[in-house]
C-alpha cells in the first residue's frame, strides 16, 4: 500500500506511543497516558472495523465473582490472591465508572443472582460458605456481599433459593466504548482500523511496527490485545470464545438483573425487554480455546435450550441475534502488565473480566511508563 507523503506526515509521523488494540484496556491506556503526557502523539490500530475481542461483545456484567467462581478460585489460588482478584476488578470498575459516568456506560445497579440448577452440588457448598466468604471480602466492601434469596423469577428446574449480590451492575458496552472512544478522540489520539500488525522489532531508540499495509516507526509500543497477544509474543496466554445470543424484545419482562449459572459458565440479563445469554464453553473447552471468531450447532443449541427450559419456561420468544467474542485466559486469572522490553509494554489476559479490570489495567500500563 503506497501513502502519499500527507497521509505519512499526519497519522505515522513522529509517534510517541502506537497501542495495538483499541479494546477496553487500549483506549483506556491512551485515557490515562494522555492525562499524564498530554503532548504525547498515540496511535491506536486495530484489525477490524470495530474493536475486536470482547470489548463490544460482551453481556455487559458489571461483576466481580459469583460466589461459587470466587470458591472455585480459592481451590487453585491463595486467600491473599483471591482477595487481590476481587479488589482489582471491584476497583476497575469504580475507575470506569468515574472516567465514563454512569449515564454515559448506562449502569444499572440492579444486583446479581446466582441461579442452581435443581441437585446442583455448588448450591449446598455455596449457601454453607456465604458467612466464610463476606468475612474474607469484608475488608473490601465494608459490608456483606453475599445473600440467599428466595427465586422470585419463576426460573424452571432451579433451586427454590438463589444467592444475592447487591453490589453487582450492568452496563451497556457499546455506549462504554463509544464513550471511551470519544474522550480519547477529543484529546487527540488517532485510531486506524483495518490494521492487522503482523511483526514488530525492537531497535536501540525506537520500534519498527510492520503491518499488512504499511511500516512504521514508534518510540514506544504497547501490546493490549488480550486472547490475540499470541501471535506478536510468547505469553502464558490462551484465546476463549464465548458464544452470546439475544432474543427479540419480550412483552412484560419480569427479569430484572445479571445473572449467573454453573460457576459462571452461563450468564444472562436483561436489556431492553430482551434477555441476553452466553456461555457454554465448558461444553467444549477443547474447540473453544480458539482465536476464531464463530458459532457451533452445539453450545448454541444448549443456550436455546436453557432459554426454553429454565429462564423462559412459559414464555415465547424469537432469537435477534447471535454473535462470539475472544477473551484472553491463562493458568492464572491476574492480568499480564509488564515492560517487556526498553519500549515495549504489554497489558493482556483479562480472564474473562475486561469490564471489570480493563480501566484499571490500562491506568496501570500508563503508570509503569517512565
Amino acid at each position: 500500500m503506497n501513502l502519499s507523503y500527507w497521509e505519512i506526515k499526519s497519522w505515522l509521523h513522529n509517534i510517541d506511543f502506537t497501542i495495538v488494540g483499541s479494546g477496553i484496556v487500549g483506549l483506556s491506556t491512551a485515557l490515562f497516558l494522555k492525562q499524564r503526557l498530554p503532548k504525547s502523539r498515540i496511535l491506536i490500530l486495530d484489525k477490524g472495523i470495530l474493536p475486536q475481542g470482547a470489548s463490544t461483545k460482551n453481556a455487559g456484567f458489571a461483576c466481580f465473582g459469583s460466589l461459587s467462581e470466587i470458591l472455585h478460585d480459592l481451590e487453585h489460588h491463595s486467600e491473599q490472591e483471591v482477595v487481590n482478584l476481587v479488589h482489582k476488578r471491584i476497583t476497575g470498575l469504580q475507575l470506569l465508572r468515574q472516567s465514563l459516568g454512569d449515564k454515559a456506560i448506562d449502569y444499572k445497579p440492579y444486583g446479581g443472582y446466582e441461579i442452581f440448577l435443581k441437585n446442583d452440588p455448588d448450591h449446598t457448598t455455596s449457601a454453607k460458605k456465604i458467612d466464610e466468604i463476606n468475612a474474607l471480602l469484608y475488608p473490601i466492601f465494608g459490608a456483606p456481599v453475599y445473600s440467599k434469596k428466595s427465586n422470585k423469577f419463576n426460573f424452571s428446574g432451579v433451586e427454590d433459593s438463589c444467592i444475592f449480590n447487591a453490589f453487582e451492575g450492568q452496563i451497556d458496552p457499546g455506549k462504554m466504548m463509544l464513550s471511551l472512544l470519544n474522550k480519547v478522540q477529543n484529546l487527540g489520539v488517532k485510531l486506524l482500523n483495518n490494521v492487522t500488525v503482523e511483526s514488530f522489532e525492537d531497535l536501540k531508540n525506537s520500534i519498527h511496527i510492520k503491518t499488512q499495509k504499511f511500516d512504521f516507526k514508534s518510540r514506544k509500543l504497547i501490546l493490549t490485545t488480550n486472547g490475540f497477544s499470541g501471535t506478536l509474543l510468547p505469553l502464558p496466554v490462551e484465546p476463549a470464545r464465548a458464544q452470546v445470543l439475544i432474543t427479540k424484545p419480550i412483552a412484560n419482562l419480569h427479569i430484572k438483573g445479571t445473572f449467573h449459572l454453573d460457576r459462571g459458565y452461563y450468564y444472562f440479563r436483561n436489556i431492553d425487554n430482551r434477555i441476553v445469554l452466553g456461555g457454554g464453553r465448558n461444553l467444549n473447552f477443547k474447540e473453544e480455546n480458539t482465536a476464531n471468531f464463530g458459532l457451533t450447532a452445539q453450545i448454541q443449541n444448549e443456550l436455546e435450550r436453557l432459554l426454553h427450559d429454565v429462564i423462559l419456561p412459559d414464555t415465547a420468544f424469537e432469537i435477534d441475534l447471535r454473535w462470539s467474542g475472544i477473551m484472553g485466559v491463562g493458568p492464572q486469572k491476574t492480568p499480564l502488565v509488564f515492560q517487556h522490553s526498553d519500549g515495549v509494554w504489554v497489558g493482556v489476559r483479562m480472564g474473562g473480566m475486561g469490564v471489570a479490570i480493563g480501566c484499571g489495567v490500562g491506568k496501570q500500563i500508563s503508570e509503569l511508563i517512565q
